[in-house]
C-alpha cells in the first residue's frame, strides 16, 4: 500500500474510531483504520459494557466540602488520587470543578442529551449488520443502595431523568432480590434502568465492527499517529504498509488524542480518570444486570468472561505505574453483595478515560487545520457515544445537515 490515497484515514481503532469508520462507509467514503495496537484493545477494552441511554447527568465534580474531604482523606472508594500527579492536574480538576457548578451543570447536560438519546438508535444497526446482537444483554442495569441517604439522592435522581424521556423503576428490597436473585440481602433497595443495553464483551463488539468494516471494503493498517504530517493533497501517516494519504484524517486517539492535539499546537484543557477491572467466577446464581454499588462507586457486570468488578476513578497520569488499590478496597464490599468466585486474571486490568472539564467531547473540525477532525474526550462514554457521535462527525465530514447541533463540542470553545 505505498503511498495509498484514500478518502479518510482515521487514527484510533477503538470503538469511536470504529463506529465513525462505519458510518463514514455508509455515506460512501473509502476508509482506512490505523492503530499502533488490535483494534478495540485499549480503553475499549475495559468498560462495564453499558450502551447507557439513561445517564442523562455527566459525571460531575464534587461541590460540597463533606465529600471533597472524605475523598481527600481516602474515606470514600469511588476515587483515588495520586498526590504527586496533582500539579499537572489541578489546572483540569480546576475547570472541571467550575464546570460542575449549578450555573455551567445544565450545559454540560443539554450537550451530553443527544448524544445519549441517540446513543442506542445509532449502535443497533451496526451491531445487527455486525451479526452481534448474541453479545447484548438487553435487561438494564440496577443502582443499588444501603443507605437512607443514598436512598433519597437516588430516587430524587431518577424522579429528575424521567423529565428526560428516562424509564426508571424504584425497587424495595423485596422487589430488588425478586428482579436479581443472585443480590444478597444487605440494601435497603434500588432503581432499576432498563433502557440501556450492556455488552458482554465489548472487545468482541470491537472486533464484530472490525469484519464489518472489512467486509464493507474497509482495511485497517497498524502504524503510529505520531508520523502524521500536513501535505498539499491533506495529511499522511506512516503504516507498515507504507505511506498513507488522505485529504480528511480524524484523531479517534482517545486517551492520546491531546498528545497528538498539542503536537499540531492546540492547548486543550484534559485530564483522564484511569480504571481498573478484575473478572471473576460466579459463585452460586449468577448476575443477570450490571449492578451499581452508588455508596462505595463500583460496578459488577455480568460477561462472557465471568463477573467483571470494575472501579470507580483514578486521578492520576496516563502512563504512571498501576496501584489498583480501589479494587483491593471494593473487592469484599462486593463479596458481601453478590456471589464472587475466584479471579479469573493474573493482574488487573487498566484503562485511562480522557475527560474534558465541561463532561463534553471533541467531535469536529480542527480549526487550524483544513481536512484534520477531532473524536476524543469521551470520558465515561465512550462506548455509549461512539455511534452517535460518529454518525454526527460523518454528517459534518461529508457536508450534511448534522441531525444535532454540533456547536457543544466544537475544539474552539477552549480557546484552542
Amino acid at each position: 500500500m505505498a503511498n495509498k490515497s484514500v478518502d479518510v484515514c482515521v487514527l484510533g481503532a477503538g470503538i469511536v474510531g470504529l463506529s465513525l469508520a462505519l458510518k463514514l462507509q455508509e455515506r460512501g467514503r473509502e476508509v482506512v483504520l490505523v492503530d499502533r495496537a488490535q483494534p478495540g484493545a485499549a480503553t475499549s477494552f475495559g468498560n462495564a459494557g453499558l450502551i447507557e441511554r439513561s445517564t442523562v447527568f455527566p459525571y460531575a465534580f464534587p461541590r460540597d466540602f463533606k465529600t471533597l474531604l472524605a475523598y481527600a482523606l481516602g474515606q470514600r472508594t469511588a476515587a483515588h488520587y495520586h498526590w504527586r500527579a496533582l500539579p499537572f492536574l489541578l489546572p483540569w480538576m480546576w475547570r472541571y470543578w467550575q464546570h460542575s457548578s449549578p450555573m455551567l451543570y445544565p450545559h454540560a447536560i443539554a450537550g451530553a442529551l443527544p448524544l445519549i438519546e441517540h446513543s442506542w438508535r445509532e449502535h443497533q444497526p451496526l451491531i445487527a449488520a455486525a451479526g452481534a446482537q448474541g453479545l447484548v444483554n438487553a435487561r438494564g442495569w440496577i443502582k443499588v443502595f444501603r443507605t437512607q441517604e443514598s436512598a433519597n439522592e437516588s430516587l430524587a435522581m431518577a424522579e429528575q431523568s424521567r423529565a428526560y424521556g428516562v424509564t426508571a423503576h424504584a425497587l424495595s428490597a423485596a422487589e430488588l432480590l425478586a428482579k436479581e436473585p443472585a443480590l444478597l440481602n444487605v440494601v435497603l433497595g434500588g432503581v432499576h434502568y432498563p433502557d440501556a443495553r450492556q455488552i458482554q464483551d465489548p472487545q468482541a463488539l470491537s472486533t464484530a465492527y472490525l469484519r464489518l468494516f472489512e467486509q464493507r471494503g474497509g482495511r485497517f493498517v497498524q502504524g503510529d499517529a505520531r508520523s502524521l504530517q500536513a501535505e498539499v493533497l491533506g495529511w499522511s501517516v506512516q503504516t507498515e504498509a507504507g505511506r498513507l494519504i488522505a485529504p480528511q484524517t480524524v484523531l479517534a486517539l482517545g486517551p492520546w488524542g491531546e498528545d497528538m492535539a498539542r503536537q499540531l499546537g492546540y492547548r486543550l484543557p484534559m485530564g483522564r480518570k484511569r480504571g481498573y477491572h478484575m473478572h471473576f467466577r460466579a459463585s452460586g446464581a449468577s448476575l443477570q444486570h450490571t449492578i451499581v454499588d452508588v455508596e462505595n462507586g463500583y460496578a459488577i457486570a455480568p460477561m462472557g468472561r465471568g463477573l467483571r468488578l470494575t472501579t470507580g476513578a483514578e486521578f492520576a497520569l496516563r502512563d504512571s505505574p498501576p496501584t489498583p488499590v480501589q479494587l483491593e478496597r471494593i473487592e469484599p464490599k462486593a463479596r458481601g453483595l453478590t456471589h464472587l468466585g475466584e479471579r479469573l486474571d493474573n493482574k488487573p486490568w487498566l484503562g485511562s478515560r480522557p475527560c474534558t472539564p465541561d463532561m463534553l467531547p471533541l467531535v469536529g473540525p480542527a480549526p487550524l487545520h483544513p481536512g484534520l477532525w477531532f473524536s476524543f474526550g469521551h470520558a465515561h462514554h465512550g462506548l455509549t457515544q461512539a455511534a452517535s457521535s460518529g454518525r454526527l462527525l460523518a454528517e459534518m465530514m461529508c457536508g450534511e445537515a448534522p441531525y444535532t447541533d454540533p456547536r457543544p463540542y466544537r475544539v474552539e470553545r477552549f480557546g484552542a
